[in-house]
């Protein structure tokens, strides 16, 4: 099983090379020293010149963020898609531009029958980020976030909160609270507890976080410095 799998390995570079239009002696290389021949060609033309280009792009895109929307608009005004319509929205939202995101992931959304729940959920965060609290909960009550998006779970729940569904709102908090981990949610849910004047419960939140962060080991105690420190402010304040 194993031969055949490194003889298939080896066609696919090879392929690679004729599709690539590589140099010449990688044929050489890869047909005369087995195995080798491939790793080394698939890691030096393959792996390197695809981690090449994605930091190239990085770097144009950083440099000029203005090119990329350009781009993506030229091929919307090309190909009126989903994909397209949803590839612009996330390029205004990497460049925090949420007004035209949420036009561009609505858009997108008009045009899917299914209602695609990645777009709902980036839009419920672009929602979010305007304060429009009704419409991130409009948005997250269409997608099952335990099951797909749990990392959405506290801005849904702190969304209930502000939209006055207070018993929900702590319902969606409660699930964030696990230990060792979650340690932003936890904390926004410690405060929670303190605005609905829930001291007691508020204080043993506060109480775990403290104590999981004082028993790591260094690195992660600088990793989470900030949420130790505001754990502890707000305990001394409840």
């Amino acid at each position: 099983m194993i031969y055949y799998l490194l003889i298939a390995f080896q066609a696919f570079c090879i392929f690679h090379i004729y599709k690539s239009r590589n140099d010449y002696y990688w044929y050489f290389i890869v047909f005369f020293v087995p195995v080798i021949g491939a790793l080394v060609y698939f890691f030096l033309e393959i792996v390197s010149s695809r981690n090449i280009s994605n930091a190239n792009d990085k770097i144009r895109n950083s440099l000029n963020p203005g090119k990329k929307i350009k781009d993506l608009k030229e091929k919307l005004k090309f190909a009126d898609s989903f994909q397209n319509k949803s590839n612009l929205a996330d390029a205004y939202r990497e460049n925090k531009n949420y007004p035209e995101a949420i036009l561009f992931y609505e858009k997108a959304l008009e045009s899917n029958v299914h209602q695609d729940k990645h777009t709902l959920n980036k839009l419920a965060k672009c929602y979010f980020e305007l304060k429009n609290y009704k419409k991130v909960v409009e948005c997250a009550d269409q997608i099952d976030l335990d099951k797909f998006f749990k990392g959405t779970i506290c801005i849904y729940a702190i969304s209930l909160e502000k939209c006055g569904f207070n018993d929900k709102a702590e319902i969606e908090f409660k699930k964030t609270n696990i230990r060792y981990s979650n340690y932003p949610e936890r904390l926004e849910f410690a405060r929670f507890l303190v605005r609905q004047e829930n001291k007691d419960d508020a204080k043993n939140t506060l109480d775990v976080i403290i104590s999981e962060i004082d028993n790591m080991i260094e690195t992660n105690k600088k990793k989470y410095k900030y949420i130790y420190k505001e754990s502890v402010k707000l305990l001394e304040q409840v």
